[in-house]
């Protein structure tokens, strides 16, 4: 059963950091371009992070460059996304998402910044 499971989100302060991670099953997420989203409340979904299949290439949105870090496990079959330097402006559900020939998403977790 395929399946992606996000974890790690929680209530931070501004500044502050959290790092969340997307347990990925029954496929090998190494050979899937893995990415990070969010949609916060009546917002649309958007991408934050990607990391893609064979060089681990990387790629930010503009409002998360600089402070938040995507990576991956293999090992673990495990992908990352280190977030430093919370603003209220985070605030939102992050989804995680793999693709290839089929796209799969995780179920999401709640990021809250606020002080």
């Amino acid at each position: 059963q395929v399946q992606l499971v996000e974890s790690g989100g929680g209530l931070a302060q501004p500044g502050g950091s959290l790092r969340l991670s997307c347990a990925a099953s029954g496929f090998t997420s190494r050979n899937y371009e893995m990415s990070w989203y969010r949609q916060a409340p009546g917002k649309e979904r958007e991408l934050v992070a990607f990391i893609t299949r064979s060089l681990s290439t990387t790629g930010y949105a503009s409002s998360v460059k600089g402070r938040f870090t995507i990576s991956r496990d293999n090992a673990k079959n495990t992908v990352y996304l280190q977030m430093n330097s919370l603003k209220p402006e985070d605030t939102a559900v992050y989804y995680c998402k793999a693709s290839y020939h089929e796209t799969y998403w995780g179920q999401g977790t709640q990021v809250t910044v606020s002080s």
